[in-house]
């Protein structure tokens, strides 16, 4: 029975970091500074413009996100795990997206671009 408990408390927890924290990772890093730092040419504006577009965050899924957490005291357990694994999913398929993007994006840069790129989306350690 702890396990059930502390498995559920797991995954609702999960529910609770996606819908708060979702707009703020999807933010990453500082993208105006970003786009400075690089100094793109013409021909890679349009490769930079998809990949802004794809780091912002999605108000719909944010909106789906906060719906989710104001259902949890009226759903049975089975039913919060059901919704926990599909916020989850729907997180993913938004990386995934997020990551074709970036992944579209970098190859447009030369090589010390790329070293710039890497070294300001490089995530910060807390201490």
């Amino acid at each position: 029975m702890r396990f059930s408990r502390n498995a559920a408390a797991a995954l609702l927890a999960g529910l609770a970091l996606a819908a708060s924290g979702s707009a703020a990772l999807a933010q990453g890093p500082n993208l105006q500074g970003l786009h400075d730092a690089l100094h793109l040419s013409q021909s890679q504006e349009a490769a930079w413009q998809s990949f802004q577009a794809a780091s912002q965050p999605d108000p719909q899924q944010t909106a789906r996100a906060r719906a989710a957490q104001a259902m949890l005291p009226r759903l049975t357990s089975p039913q919060r795990v059901d919704l926990s694994i599909a916020a989850m999913q729907a997180d993913l398929r938004t990386m995934q997206d997020r990551g074709a993007a970036l992944k579209a994006f970098y190859v447009t840069l030369s090589p010390d671009q790329q070293l710039i790129f890497d070294r300001q989306t490089l995530p910060t350690q807390s201490q």
